[in-house]
C-alpha cells in the first residue's frame, strides 16, 4: 500500500538558508548584524559578507551543491540564472579548493546586453550587475543539473538603472513604508517601525498530457492553442469547479507541494478551477518582495514537476478558446512590524478613523491612477480574457460591499457616520448545523479591485506574469496618496477636524471609482463611461500611461522609477506585444500551410473519390449529403486560404514598421483580426473532417483525457 503521508514541519524550508540555519551557522555578531539589516532595511554591511558567504557555501556543499547562481528577474516575466561552481584554482598538488567569497555573494556580472532594456543598454554595452537581496533567503534547487545554491538578486545596468522586476519593487516598498509611517504617527502610533505591503497571490494553471502537447505545435510555439473547435462539453455543468481531484492531477499536486514546501514556499490552497483541466494554487501572505520571488518559484516548479510526470503545465492566460482563461489574483494589504493591519476596518469601521482615511486614500490612488493599474496587468495573453464573461472587466473599479458603501453614503450625505452594518447570523435551518456570524458583506467576483474584509484583491493580473509590476504600482500610488495627505495633515491646527474633512472630501471626490454591481454587464460599460472612467479594451492602449507626465513625476519623486526607466519599459511593452503577435501569426500560417490545408485536401480528395465510387456503383443513389459535405468543406477551405493570404500580407506590413508603438498598434488593429479570420474557417473544418485525418489532438482530447 502506497504511503502518501508527509511530515510538513520537518520538510518545510529544508532547502532554504533561513533564519534557523543562519542562527546556527553564523558567528553571533554577524548573525545579529545581518538580522538588523534585514529587519530594519538598512544598507548592507560589506564587513559581514565574507562570513555569510562562507557559512552559506558550507551549508550548500554539505547538502550536495556544486554550483551557485545569482537568480534574478529581467524584464521577461521569467527568471534568469548563470551557474558558477565553487571550484577555485587548484593548489600546488592539484587538489581542488571550494571557495565562495563575500564579493561573489554580493556582486555578480551577467551580460546585460542580451536582455530587454528598452534602450537603456546597447548591444556593445554589455556590463550589468546582480546584487544580493538579503531580504529574500537563498535556497537550494535539486534537479538534473545537480544541486545549485540560488541567491536572489537585483539586476541593474552599469549606470545603475533597474533592468529587472525586483529593484523597483524594493524601491516601492521603501516608499510606502516611509509614507505610511507618517500616517501612523499622525494617529499617535509610536510603536510601529515599519509598514510592509503583504501579498498573497493565487496562481491558476492548466494541466494536459505531454504527449498530446507535443503534437500541438501551436502550444509548443506560443503556449496557447491557435486553432481548436469546442468539444460537445465545456464548463457548462460547473462540475469541475471544486470537484474531486483526478489521481494523475493529485499526484502532481502532491509532488508540487513537497517541492515548494522544501523551498520554503507557503503553498496553502489547491483545487480544481472552473474550466476542465484548470486548477489553482494559492500562497499564504508574505512580504511583497518574498511573495513575488516565491510566485516565480511556484511557476517554475509547476513546469518542472509537470514534465517529470509526463504532463505540461500551461500558464498562458487563454490556452483554450471558449472556456475560462487563467489569472492571478493579487491579494494586497498593509501590515506593520508589530501586527497592525492598516486595511482592516475592525468590527466598527464607522468608528475607525484611521481605517477610513486609509480607505479614502486608496480610493483616491486607484481613481487617479487607474491607467497605471490597467497597464501593470498588461501581458499579451491578458487581452484574450479581460473584459470577457470570465474575468474582471478592463475598466478599473473598486468593490467595497454593502457595509463600507453605507458608511460612505452616510459621510457624503450628512458628514457624519452613526453606525455600520453588521453581517448578522447565518441560519441554515438544520438543527445539527451550527449557526455562525456572517461577514459584513458579500463578495463580488466581477470586480477588478475588490475589498474582501481586510485586504484588497487585484484580480486583473495575468497568470503568466510576474506579480512585481502590479505591486510596484499599488505600493507607489498609495504611497503618493499617503504623502499628500500627510503633507496636509501635519500642518493642521485641529487634526481631528482636518482628518474628518479630508475623509469626507476624498470619498466625495473619488466615489465614482466604487462599483458594487455586475462588472460583466453592458450597463456597467455605459455607466463607467458616464462616470468618466477609462476603458482600455486592450492593454496596448494603456502602455502610454507609463510616461504620462503626472505618473513620471510621481515615480521620480518617490524614488521608484526614473524617467529613463519608465520610457524603457514602455518600449519593451510595445516590442514584446508586437513580437508575441508576430510569433503567433507566423505559427498560425505555418500550421495552416503545412498541416491543416494538406489534411483538408486529403479529406476532400477522399470525399470526392467516395462520391465517384458510389455514383459508379449505383447511378441512382442519393449522394446529395456527400456532395453538400464536399461543397461545405471546399467553401471553408477557400475561406481559409483567402484568410491565410490576407494574414500573411498584414504580418509582413507589421514586420516592416520600425517604430515599436506603431507596430504594436498595427498588430492589434490588423494582424490580430487577421488571425481570428483564419481561425474561424479552420475550426469549422475541424468539425467536418474525419478525426483520423485531423492533424492535431482536439480540445476534447486534451481537456478531458488525463
Amino acid at each position: 500500500m502506497e504511503d502518501y503521508s508527509m511530515n510538513v514541519p520537518e520538510m518545510f524550508g529544508k532547502n532554504v538558508f533561513n533564519d534557523d540555519v543562519m542562527r546556527e551557522r553564523l558567528p553571533k555578531p554577524v548573525y545579529r548584524r545581518l538580522r538588523q539589516i534585514i529587519d530594519n532595511r538598512e544598507e548592507m554591511d560589506p564587513s559581514i559578507a565574507d562570513a555569510v558567504a562562507h557559512a552559506m557555501k558550507d551549508w550548500a556543499i554539505e547538502n550536495g551543491a556544486t554550483h551557485y547562481s545569482h537568480w534574478f528577474q529581467p524584464l521577461t516575466e521569467v527568471t534568469a540564472e548563470k551557474h558558477d561552481s565553487f571550484i577555485s584554482v587548484p593548489d600546488e598538488r592539484g587538489h581542488v579548493i571550494m571557495e565562495f567569497s563575500g564579493k561573489e555573494l554580493i556582486k555578480g556580472e551577467p551580460d546585460a546586453s542580451s536582455f530587454p532594456s528598452g534602450g537603456l543598454r546597447s548591444t556593445f554595452e554589455a556590463r550589468g550587475y546582480t546584487t544580493w537581496d538579503c531580504t529574500s533567503p537563498a535556497f537550494l534547487r535539486k534537479d538534473s543539473t545537480g544541486v545549485t545554491l540560488y541567491i536572489p538578486t537585483a539586476f541593474c545596468s552599469y549606470k545603475g538603472e533597474a533592468l529587472d522586476k525586483k529593484t523597483p519593487l524594493l524601491r516601492s516598498m521603501q516608499a510606502i513604508n516611509e509614507q505610511a509611517l507618517r500616517i501612523l504617527r499622525l494617529f499617535g502610533n509610536t510603536t510601529s517601525h515599519r509598514v510592509i505591503p503583504m501579498v498573497g497571490p493565487e496562481q491558476e494553471y492548466f494541466l494536459i498530457d505531454r504527449d498530446k502537447y507535443l503534437r500541438r505545435k501551436d502550444l509548443v510555439y506560443t503556449g496557447r492553442t491557435l486553432f481548436g473547435a469546442m468539444p460537445p462539453k465545456g464548463q457548462e455543468m460547473d462540475d469541475h469547479y471544486f470537484g474531486a481531484i483526478r489521481p494523475r492531477v493529485g499526484a502532481f499536486m502532491n509532488e508540487l507541494n513537497q517541492r515548494l514546501w522544501e523551498l520554503g514556499v507557503p503553498a496553502k490552497t489547491q483545487h480544481n478551477e472552473v474550466a476542465p483541466a484548470q486548477h489553482e494554487l494559492a500562497q499564504v501572505y508574505e512580504e511583497a518582495n518574498l511573495a513575488a520571488d516565491h510566485n516565480q518559484l511556484v511557476m517554475e516548479t509547476m513546469r518542472r514537476t509537470a514534465e517529470k510526470q509526463n504532463l505540461v503545465c500551461l500558464l498562458a492566460e487563454k490556452p483554450f478558446d471558449g472556456i475560462n482563461g487563467s489569472g492571478k489574483h493579487n491579494n494586497w494589504s498593509l501590515t506593520t512590524d508589530d501586527g497592525i493591519n492598516m486595511t482592516d476596518p475592525g468590527k466598527t469601521p464607522h468608528e475607525n478613523v484611521q481605517f477610513l482615511l486609509v480607505l479614502a486614500l486608496i480610493l483616491k490612488a486607484v481613481d487617479e491612477h487607474a491607467d497605471l493599474l490597467r497597464e501593470s496587468a498588461f501581458v499579451p495573453g491578458n487581452d484574450l480574457r479581460l473584459g470577457a464573461q470570465e474575468a474582471p472587466p478592463a475598466i478599473v473599479s473598486v468593490f467595497l460591499g454593502d457595509q463600507l458603501e453605507d458608511v460612505i453614503e452616510q459621510l457624503c450625505s450628512t458628514g457624519e457616520v452613526t453606525g455600520s452594518r453588521s453581517g448578522g447570523t447565518m441560519h441554515t435551518g438544520v438543527a445539527t448545523l451550527a449557526d455562525f456570524t456572517k461577514d459584513a458583506t458579500d463578495r463580488n467576483r466581477t470586480s477588478p479591485f475588490a475589498f474582501t474584509g481586510n485586504k484588497f484583491e487585484f484580480r486583473m493580473v495575468g497568470s503568466s506574469a510576474s506579480i512585481s509590476s502590479p505591486n510596484v504600482v499599488l505600493n507607489t500610488i498609495v504611497a503618493e496618496a499617503f504623502r499628500d495627505a500627510a503633507d496636509e495633515l501635519e500642518k493642521a491646527d485641529d487634526f481631528q477636524m482636518a482628518v474628518h474633512d479630508m475623509i469626507k472630501n476624498l470619498l466625495s471626490a473619488h466615489r465614482r471609482i466604487v462599483f458594487n454591481g455586475n462588472g460583466y454587464s453592458d450597463e456597467w460599460v455605459k455607466e463607467a463611461e458616464r462616470r468618466g472612467l477609462p476603458n482600455f479594451r486592450s492593454g496596448v492602449e494603456s502602455v502610454d500611461a507609463l510616461v504620462r507626465e503626472e505618473n513620471v513625476r510621481m515615480f521620480e519623486e518617490l524614488g521608484v522609477y526614473t524617467r529613463a526607466e519608465l520610457e524603457s519599459r514602455r518600449e519593451i511593452e510595445y516590442e514584446n506585444y508586437a513580437k508575441t503577435i508576430n510569433i503567433e501569426s507566423r505559427a498560425m500560417m505555418n500550421l495552416a500551410r503545412k498541416r491543416l490545408i494538406p489534411a483538408m485536401v486529403k479529406y476532400t480528395t477522399r470525399l470526392a473519390e467516395s462520391i465517384n465510387t458510389v455514383r459508379e456503383a449505383c447511378p441512382d443513389a442519393d449522394i446529395s449529403t456527400q456532395t453538400d459535405m464536399l461543397k461545405d468543406t471546399s467553401r471553408n477551405l477557400a475561406d481559409m486560404r483567402a484568410a491565410l493570404l490576407e494574414l500573411a500580407k498584414q504580418t509582413d506590413i507589421a514586420a516592416a514598421i520600425t517604430d515599436e508603438r506603431q507596430k504594436a498598434f498595427y498588430c492589434l488593429q490588423h494582424v490580430v483580426p487577421g488571425m481570428h479570420a483564419l481561425r474561424e474557417p479552420a475550426d469549422r473544418l475541424e468539425m467536418l473532417c474525419d478525426k483520423d485525418l485531423w492533424p492535431f489532438p482536439s480540445y476534447g482530447d486534451m481537456l478531458f483525457e488525463l
